[in-house]
């Protein structure tokens, strides 16, 4: 994996900053707003939100006093490109299968046997 995604998958590997993501892709929060909705401290949820900012998958902008979190879903299309590849690998590697089962059920006259 690029160096460059490293941030980006630690910050997507945790079930709370994937469940944080997904509260801030419905709108932005502050902190208390964010943790309103888990059973944990806003200091907790700032650590979470701080791993999500270095990440790049959320960007934090004063409003007043308080600071205010939207998700950044741009941060995820390296990610996703790079997890794409997989995707192709596999169609590959299922398009082969297919050809050598459909190879394997026809005989050497060249008719299928099912």
């Amino acid at each position: 994996m690029p160096d460059h995604l490293q941030p980006v998958f630690r910050a997507l590997g945790d079930p709370t900053r994937r469940d944080i993501l997904r509260l801030l892709g419905q709108e932005p929060m502050t902190i208390a707003e964010v943790a309103d909705n888990f059973d944990m401290t806003r200091a907790a949820v700032k650590k979470h939100l701080v791993v999500l900012s270095d990440g790049g998958l959320i960007e934090v902008a004063p409003r007043g006093r308080e600071k205010v979190n939207s998700l950044n879903a741009l941060a995820l299309k390296p990610a996703l490109e790079w997890i794409g590849w997989f995707d192709q690998f596999w169609d590959a590697r299922l398009d082969a299968l297919k050809t050598a089962i459909e190879k394997e059920t026809t005989d050497d006259t060249g008719h299928n046997n099912g």
